[in-house]
């Protein structure tokens, strides 16, 4: 993620070579004191709601037995990574935009150049993951599926890969003192016969974006006419309708979570690609504005998906509301989707059996049934106590008529 402000060109055949009037030229750039505080409102509540709300997905999904399926892992990946791009990198980004100047040495400066770009990478692979995943669940329901070791050796290729891609960037960062500043850049080499600067950054914007969404793009579309092209027989199963719902509302979501990514992230591949071939576009005053303007569009994007998965998924927004509001009336009900698959068979089953109770009852002799519900008293008029019938150790009392002389 190389920033707007690394200052002039640097190269590595004639070294830091800059004008001694390059402070002057970005005096330019200098914003009014009410303006930064209003950015940096903005982007340090990226940070609150990103971290905050990622790290409650993460327990959410490892914390409950249920909610720890091939989908959810991913999930956590995703989260894991937004979270500590939003962490790490956001409000050090606002700061130089800025200040135009860097104040956290060479070893950040290179964590800086490189990690971003390293978690775009595992973000949006982790959705393709899925998007795959669902692909292979509902298109091919007959093929083995992932297993959670599985898993979880994708989501290290994946990290793998990243820091690979990412690699060059950490190579080649590094710090110089300008009159009255410091800058952290990427010192690119320089080439005669080709340019590498341009064509890594094309191949990077391939990568992380382009390439995944292509991917994304015709998974979900082989998906979504699958899921919605049928329409549900009239005599299917309760449970064969339940799946299919099931499954649509989460292609759904993550449709959502796909199509946020990519419209917050458009703006700033759009910027950096011209920012690499058409440079004297990004010499007018204005351009600091728009810059800010972008890199908050796509820094926005670590915080979007919890709110997305409260909004879209019962499990998700059970798991927020025992953390932030345990008491709520409709925590209790929806707290049932965390629980494991057993206890939802229990409780179906004991609403099985006291239903099959009420009928068996409701089909008693007339006569019978009207005694039943005629006052029983014992001699002194007390109610009896009876145990009902399905053993639960119940007590029903019936109250007779009282006994004057007590």
């Amino acid at each position: 993620m190389d920033s707007l402000y690394n200052a002039t060109d640097f190269n590595a055949t004639n070294g830091t070579n800059v004008s001694a009037n390059s402070s002057d030229d970005f005096n330019q750039f200098i914003q009014p004191v009410w303006q930064i505080t209003l950015w940096a409102v903005a982007y340090c509540s990226i940070v609150a709601v990103s971290v905050v709300g990622n790290m409650i997905v993460i327990w959410i999904i490892l914390a409950h037995k249920r909610m720890r399926t091939v989908t959810n892992y991913f999930l956590v990946n995703l989260a894991f990574a937004e979270a500590a791009m939003s962490a790490f990198n956001t409000v050090i980004n606002f700061a130089y935009a800025v200040h135009n100047e860097w104040y956290f040495g060479l070893v950040y400066c290179r964590f800086h150049n490189f990690f971003p770009i390293a978690a775009i990478f595992a973000s949006i692979y982790s959705m393709a993951a899925i998007a795959l995943d669902r692909y292979m669940a509902i298109i091919h329901p007959l093929q083995q599926r992932l297993s959670s070791t599985e898993t979880r050796v994708v989501i290290g290729v994946i990290w793998m890969l990243a820091l690979l891609l990412t690699f060059p960037q950490y190579y080649y960062s590094s710090t110089t003192v300008l009159p009255g500043r410091t800058v952290c850049y990427i010192d690119w080499p320089e080439y005669t016969t080709v340019d590498f600067k341009k064509i890594y950054y094309v191949c990077v914007t391939l990568l992380i974006y382009f390439l995944p969404l292509g991917v994304m793009g015709w998974a979900y579309t082989a998906v979504g006419i699958t899921l919605w092209a049928s329409q549900i027989p009239g005599d299917s199963s309760e449970h064969y309708k339940e799946q299919l719902i099931a499954k649509r509302k989460v292609v759904k979501m993550m449709i959502v979570v796909v199509c946020t990514f990519a419209l917050c992230w458009l703006p700033y591949h759009i910027y950096f690609l011209l920012h690499q071939f058409f440079p004297e576009l990004f010499e007018q005053r204005y351009i600091q504005q728009v810059y800010l303007t972008i890199m908050w569009m796509a820094m926005s994007s670590t915080m979007y998906n919890p709110i997305i998965y409260y909004c879209l998924n019962i499990r998700f927004r059970a798991g927020f509301q025992q953390v932030f509001c345990c008491c709520a009336p409709t925590a209790a009900k929806e707290e049932l989707e965390l629980k494991s698959p057993r206890y939802l068979q229990t409780q179906v089953s004991l609403y099985r059996a006291s239903r099959m109770e009420t009928v068996v009852s409701t089909a008693v002799h007339p006569a019978e049934k009207k005694s039943a519900e005629l006052p029983s008293c014992d001699s002194h008029g007390r109610p009896h106590a009876e145990v009902m019938s399905n053993g639960s150790g119940s007590e029903t009392f019936t109250r007779g008529p009282s006994n004057p002389s007590h």
